[in-house]
């Protein structure tokens, strides 16, 4: 049963793989035959393939890295750089997170990998909510998009560090170092540790095992990026923005809405500078900081990822935390400057 379940989730994702590449190599053909399409599902179509291509190379960078730490990088060695004092690993994970330019497309299979190779849950996390926005590309975006007004751009990136400690730490309150990772049965047998797989195929070299598991990771990856895209699509085209414009007219509406906006947007964390800056008009400078830091953090399509490779008690909480967490910093931020 589990057998059959597992081929119609294949089915089903090269389904919608089929489905995006059919649309990407006839939309001009549905532009150009008038009626055919109605306009609002060529919108659905447009928006979609948008957030797919420009996620797909990020995604291709997630599963090779994720692919490398699988060859390369052993249990061992992780357990022996980690601080043993479970609060003390926070910051060098934060710090860690600075280094990678690593958008939150691509994030998700780097943690997952992580875990299974003995990084503890919590760092994980602050891993998972600090590499998306404390990389060089996106300070760069964000200093390029907000030039006028350079406070966006700092408490951007200083929400980000703290919130992603504090997330980190709330997260270990939670569930210590339980294992809350979803393992299928191929990876369970063989668990007693996650090797690199040189034990398990000692013919085949380092370079074919780095591929066969990218490749892997990007069709596993790939089919939830699909359905989170289509879903952000769908979300983006019919949700009227007018409501969400009207209600967002004050410091603690403009900071929810923005969030939601966010969160169903699902922008990629190098380029979603660019779309803040352009409510600047509407929507309080407090609510674009949230906009810019709970984003990376939590949007549609990272959410779909992690209900599909972590237990959805731990998503739940994480969701709920990250959430909580960035608009009470958001608010204390607003009515503190």
């Amino acid at each position: 049963m589990k057998r059959l379940s597992n081929l119609g989730k294949d089915l089903f994702g090269f389904a919608l793989l089929a489905i995006f590449l059919f649309l990407f190599f006839q939309i001009d053909t549905f532009k150009q035959g008038e009626g055919v399409v109605p306009d609002p599902w060529m919108n659905v179509n447009t928006i979609f393939l948008g957030i797919v291509i420009e996620a797909v190379p990020f995604i291709l960078l997630g599963v090779f890295v994720s692919a490398l730490i699988q060859i390369y990088v052993k249990e061992d060695t992780i357990q022996r750089y980690l601080p043993k004092n479970a609060y003390a690993a926070l910051l060098p994970a934060a710090v860690l997170g600075a280094i990678f330019p690593i958008c939150e497309c691509a994030i998700v299979p780097i943690v997952r990998r992580l875990i299974k190779k003995g990084m503890p849950l919590h760092v994980g996390v602050v891993f998972l909510v600090a590499a998306p926005i404390l990389n060089p590309i996106v300070a760069a975006s964000t200093y390029f998009a907000f030039r006028t007004d350079l406070t966006v751009l700092y408490a951007r990136m200083g929400l980000a560090f703290i919130l992603s400690i504090v997330i980190g730490g709330l997260l270990y309150v939670m569930f210590k170092n339980s294992d809350q990772l979803k393992w299928t049965k191929e990876e369970l047998v063989g668990r007693v540790p996650v090797q690199s797989d040189m034990e398990l195929k000692p013919k085949m070299n380092r370079l074919k095992q780095t591929l066969y598991h990218a490749s892997d990771e990007f069709f596993l990856m790939g089919k939830y990026l699909i359905a989170g895209a289509f879903i952000a699509a769908l979300f983006q085209t019919f949700l009227d923005r007018n409501i969400l414009v009207t209600i967002g007219s004050n410091e603690w509406s403009s900071t929810g809405v923005m969030m939601a906006f966010a969160f169903i947007l699902s922008l990629c964390s190098e380029a979603d500078a660019f779309v803040a800056a352009s409510f600047g008009s509407t929507f309080t400078t407090g609510s674009l900081i949230a906009f810019l830091v709970y984003g990376p953090m939590l949007d549609l399509k990272n959410t779909i990822m992690l209900f599909a490779f972590f237990k959805s008690k731990f998503v739940l909480a994480f969701m709920i935390t990250v959430t909580v967490v960035v608009f009470l910093a958001v608010m204390v931020l607003q009515f503190t400057l």
